[in-house]
C-alpha cells in the first residue's frame, strides 16, 4: 500500500504542493461577488437570472480544462522520460568507458595509472554532463555543483557559454576519439560509445523542446475569461434556489475550476524547483553515486598484472603436460 493511500486525510488537507494558495484569493473574490448579487436578491432586486446556465455550457468548459489539463501531462511526463534515458545512457556509457578503455596495454605503471585517472574524469564529465543541463533548463548560473566534477579551466569556459551541457558533451566525445587513436578502444567501441552520447544530447533536445515551447497565449487567456465569465455567472443562476447559501457555493466551485487550471500551470514546466516539479537534484545525485560506485569495481582489464597468475597458471599447465 502506498504512502499516500495511507495517509489519504493528510494528503487531502496538505498546503505545500498544492495550488490552493494561488486559486484561494480568485475563488473568494468570487465568493464576494456572490455575496454583492444575494444581498442585491434579497433586498428585492430581480438579479436572479437561471437562463445564464446556458451561457457557457458546463461540457464545454469541462473539455477544454480537461485539454489543458492533459498537454501539460503530456509535458510532464515527456520531461521525465526525457531524464529517464538520460539516466540510462549516462550508466551504460560510464560502464563502458570503465571496462572497455584499456589499461593493459600500458606497460609503465604511472601511465596506466595516468590512463584510470582520465577515465574517472571522463566519468565525472558524465555527472557534470546532467548538472549543467540541469541548469541550463532552470536558466540557473553553474555553481560548486559542478564545479567539484571538472578541472579548474574548464569551469572558467563552461561559466563564459550559452549551452553548457554541450560544451560538456563535446569534451566527452573528444576523449572517446582519444582512446581510439591511441588503440584503447576498439572501433566498434568508439561507435557504440558516440551512439550513447548522441543520446545524450537527444535527452537535452527534448528537454529544450519542451522548455521553449510554451502554451499558445491565444489558448490561455481565451481560458481564463471563459472561467472568469462562468465564475461571476453562477451567481444569477444559483441565487434564486440557494439564497445565503450562494457565496459559499460560488467558493466551492471557483475553486475547483481554478485549480484544475493551475494544476495544469503548475507542471507545464517540470524542471524548476518547485514541489511538482522533477527531482532534478535527487536524479543528478543519484548519478553521481553510481559512478563513485562504478569506480570502486576494477575489470579484467585495469592493470597488466592482474593477467600475470593466468599465464603463470597456463605455462605451468603446458609444461606439465609437455613432461
Amino acid at each position: 500500500m502506498s504512502l499516500e493511500k495511507k495517509r489519504w486525510l493528510q494528503t487531502a488537507l496538505q498546503i505545500r504542493g498544492s495550488v490552493v494558495p494561488q486559486v484561494l484569493p480568485r475563488s473568494l473574490f468570487c465568493g464576494v461577488f456572490g455575496l454583492l448579487v444575494t444581498i442585491s436578491f434579497v433586498h428585492g432586486h430581480p438579479v436572479s437570472m437561471p437562463a445564464l446556465a446556458s451561457l457557457i455550457p458546463n461540457i464545454v468548459l469541462g473539455l477544454l480544462l480537461v485539454f489543458r489539463t492533459n498537454t501539460a501531462y503530456d509535458r510532464f511526463w515527456e520531461g521525465r522520460k526525457a531524464w529517464g534515458k538520460l539516466v540510462n545512457d549516462t550508466r551504460n556509457l560510464a560502464r563502458q568507458i570503465w571496462v572497455a578503455v584499456s589499461e593493459v596495454t600500458e606497460r609503465d605503471s604511472s601511465a596506466a595509472q595516468s590512463v584510470r585517472t582520465d577515465k574517472i574524469e571522463a566519468l565525472h564529465l558524465l555527472v557534470a554532463f546532467s548538472v549543467a543541463m540541469k541548469s541550463h533548463l532552470r536558466q540557473e548560473p553553474l555553481g560548486a555543483e559542478i564545479e567539484r566534477l571538472v578541472q579548474p579551466d574548464h569551469f572558467v569556459r563552461l561559466k563564459g557559454i550559452q549551452n553548457p551541457p554541450l560544451r560538456v558533451a563535446f569534451w566527452i566525445g573528444d576523449y572517446l576519439q582519444l582512446q581510439y587513436q591511441r588503440d584503447r578502444i576498439k572501433i566498434h567501441q568508439l561507435t557504440e560509445m558516440q551512439n550513447l552520447l548522441n543520446g545524450l544530447v537527444d535527452c537535452l533536445g527534448a528537454c529544450e523542446r519542451i522548455l521553449k515551447t510554451p502554451m499558445p497565449i491565444a489558448y490561455a487567456i481565451h481560458l481564463k475569461q471563459l472561467i472568469l465569465l462562468y465564475c461571476l455567472s453562477l451567481p444569477f443562476q444559483m441565487v434564486g434556489n440557494l439564497g445565503w447559501w450562494t457565496p459559499p457555493v460560488v467558493v466551492l466551485i471557483s475553486f475547483t475550476l481554478f485549480g484544475i487550471e493551475a494544476i495544469g500551470i503548475e507542471i507545464e514546466n517540470p524542471f524548476g524547483r518547485d514541489p511538482n516539479d522533477l527531482p532534478l537534484d535527487t536524479i543528478c545525485e543519484t548519478m553521481l553515486k553510481n559512478i563513485q560506485d562504478l569506480t570502486d569495481l576494477r575489470p579484467s582489464n585495469h592493470s597488466s598484472d592482474l593477467h600475470l597468475p593466468l599465464v603463470a597458471a597456463h605455462e605451468e599447465q603446458q609444461n606439465g603436460t609437455r613432461s
